[in-house]
């Protein structure tokens, strides 16, 4: 069972009612904001489609599923709040925050391709 890095009985209503996303432990064991957030079509019924990540993971540390999880979005907005304002963002659309100035970027035509 993995420790999460806020309590989820202290979370504050930041970004209810938007589902679940798929979220590294980078952001949420280790409490990093999210550096890359990307939609994708949802997996299910509960699935946003939204994906987090810390934004320097490799490839191997995203290939292993212990890595992952399944959370709410209100989990990641607690941890990191910056990501609220993007979340009605439409399927297609990826951010990566610039690790100058700390400012989300729009990510034009990324490929997200399902296994």
């Amino acid at each position: 069972m993995k420790t999460l890095h806020l309590d989820p009985a202290r979370l504050q209503p930041i970004a209810t009612g938007f589902g679940a996303c798929y979220a590294t432990d980078e952001i949420v064991v280790a409490g990093r904001n999210a550096g890359f957030m990307y939609r994708e079509e949802p997996d299910g019924e509960r699935d946003s489609g939204w994906r987090f990540t810390a934004g320097y993971e490799d490839q191997e540390y995203m290939d292993d599923p212990d890595h992952l999880g399944v959370y709410d979005i209100n989990l990641i907005a607690n941890i990191d709040p910056s990501v609220v304002k993007y979340l009605a963002s439409p399927v297609g659309s990826a951010f990566e925050r610039d690790p100058e100035s700390d400012r989300w970027e729009k990510v034009e035509d990324l490929q997200i391709t399902k296994p």
